[in-house]
């Protein structure tokens, strides 16, 4: 299968002061060298604690931070020095309920990004119908997004994440902070996407999730990776995700 992503010994460090008058620097390592591809038509899981190192190489992939240090390849151009190849042929969705505008409707707002992205006005119309009855919110279009519910303005941001038509969608924890409905039915529309032939790409720390939805993935601990594989795979002889994940985890520790 054809690779759409390419991370080869990436790593993004920072750098921290602190003391008097902030003259002690300290390089914080927040990713490690890590190395992974991803296949065009898959749901690819980056799996992690808080501070794995996880939202650090999404924003990687998605052009928004520089490697400091090897190289994250989409669709064949660098993340950094190619961005304006990339743009185009990607989306980012955040956890959370940012990235959407609460005092216009759900309908409003896809034609607002649509304009963004310079859609003809005739397409426009025909790609938000069929969006908004992909994420399953064609009865509340019109209805102001301060209505709704958290699990609605997360479907909101993935039909607003879909309205460029991209060839790879990131997710940056999508489910965090919804309730068992509204995460069955999110990841729900995540199957969907990879009926359509989408490439998709999830950061999470929720192992249920991992298992339900990915085709493979890699576990990031402190900035490196520590497991990759199926779900399968990983679990190896252990009875569940979890208690491989664990042991991974304090493996690591020890």
């Amino acid at each position: 299968m054809e690779t759409v992503i390419e991370v080869r010994d990436a790593r993004r460090e920072y750098v921290s002061r602190s003391g008097v008058w902030k003259r002690e620097k300290r390089v914080v390592k927040a990713v490690d060298g890590i190395s992974f591809e991803v296949r065009r038509g898959e749901i690819f899981g980056l799996l992690g604690q808080n501070g794995a190192g996880k939202t650090t190489t999404i924003k990687m992939l998605t052009t928004l931070l520089a490697p400091t240090g090897g190289s994250c390849r989409v669709l064949g151009c660098d993340t950094f020095g190619e961005e304006k190849r990339i743009r185009p042929r990607i989306n980012f969705i955040f956890g959370g309920e940012m990235g959407v505008y609460r005092r216009l409707s759900a309908r409003d707002n896809l034609r607002y990004f649509s304009n963004l992205y310079l859609l003809p006005r005739g397409e426009q119309e025909k790609r938000i119908e069929r969006i908004l009855g992909l994420v399953d919110l064609a009865e509340r279009a019109d209805d102001l997004a301060e209505t709704y519910s958290k699990g609605m303005i997360q479907r909101l941001q993935i039909a607003r994440g879909l309205i460029n038509d991209p060839e790879i969608l990131f997710m940056d924890e999508p489910t965090v902070g919804l309730d068992p409905v509204g995460a069955r039915m999110l990841r729900d529309i995540i199957r969907r996407l990879k009926e359509e032939g989408r490439t998709v790409l999830l950061t999470t720390h929720n192992l249920a999730e991992v298992e339900e939805l990915c085709d493979r993935l890699v576990i990031i601990n402190k900035g490196k990776v520590i497991a990759r594989g199926t779900p399968e795979e990983i679990k190896g002889g252990f009875d569940t995700l979890e208690d491989a994940y664990v042991k991974l985890i304090e493996g690591v520790s020890a």
